[in-house]
């Protein structure tokens, strides 16, 4: 057995456990958390309506039969197309949890979408996701979870997107650290400007800065204001080990995306990260009690 050069990192499911289902669908997002996940990450982008939906691209075409820009489309619009396609698995209905809050106006997404439609012939599609309801799924699992929300940018909406998801977030409670549930949200951001937006709106939260090449002024470990934690993608670990000690001699957490092979879980784990963002949570999993256990 390998030996413990750390202690073991935090899992996260990258849009769900997305090797195994569509990503950011509710299927990915429950067998995560059948797989023991210790939090769940998604994408957000805001409709032309105002709703928060987890979205990675920019446009629709690769993830639904949809087309043109998420931002161009109301959440109703989005709701009829399907998210599962081109997937390579096929897509089940799922029971869902009750929610717990209620619908409202532009924003409050709770209630809006089910996991799955169904088309004239009956076959089942993977619906768009509100992070509302992905906020009530994880509140549902009762037991500690943390959400990882990544805002994307740029979009037509700027900082929008930001206040829009302060506001939702302070809707279940969740930007105070004396909440009486066990789910804490991180917001992640390749824009340092989204980050510090953060930080002056709800200062409670832990933030992410993602990066995915060496910018200057980060090679020395320091973070800028507003972020907390270090996010580099693992193709920029591999090639600058040395970036992860640097930001961990700093004493700021790593968290490093994304991580599908037993030989980049080894190499994070040796450089002593804090957390590993994964297609793959049960492969990531089943390696780290190979190290730990």
């Amino acid at each position: 057995m390998p030996a413990r050069s750390s202690e073991r990192p935090k899992v996260f499911a990258h849009r769900g456990s997305s090797a195994r289902e569509p990503e950011h669908s509710l299927a990915a997002y429950r067998l995560a958390l059948d797989e023991g996940v210790d939090g769940i990450e998604c994408d957000v982008r805001l409709t032309r309506d105002g709703h928060l939906v987890c979205l990675h691209d920019r446009r629709l075409e690769r993830v639904s039969d949809g087309r043109g820009p998420v931002s161009e489309h109301t959440l109703d619009e989005l709701l009829r197309l399907d998210f599962g396609l081109g997937h390579g698995v096929v897509v089940t209905s799922v029971d869902r949890p009750p929610l717990i809050g209620g619908a409202g106006g532009p924003g409050d997404d709770a209630g809006q979408a089910d996991s799955t439609h169904h088309d004239p012939q009956g076959r089942a599609r993977s619906a768009v996701l509100p992070l509302a309801d992905l906020l009530e799924m994880a509140l549902a699992a009762a037991r500690p979870l943390r959400v990882l929300v990544e805002t994307k940018h740029p979009n037509r909406f700027g900082g929008e997107v930001e206040y829009r998801l302060v506001r939702l977030l302070d809707r279940y409670g969740l930007l105070a650290n004396e909440t009486p549930h066990p789910l804490d949200v991180t917001v992640m951001s390749f824009s340092p400007w989204a980050l510090g937006r953060i930080r002056s709106l709800a200062p409670r939260l832990d933030t992410v800065m993602l990066l995915e090449r060496r910018v200057p002024g980060l090679s020395g470990g320091r973070l800028p204001f507003g972020s907390t934690i270090a996010g580099p993608g693992i193709d920029l670990v591999r090639r600058h080990p040395e970036l992860v000690r640097r930001f961990i001699a700093r004493g700021n957490a790593v968290y490093v995306w994304t991580v599908n092979t037993v030989a980049d879980v080894d190499l994070v784990v040796d450089l002593g990260v804090s957390g590993l963002i994964t297609d793959r949570p049960g492969l990531v999993r089943d390696r780290l009690a190979a190290r730990f256990d």
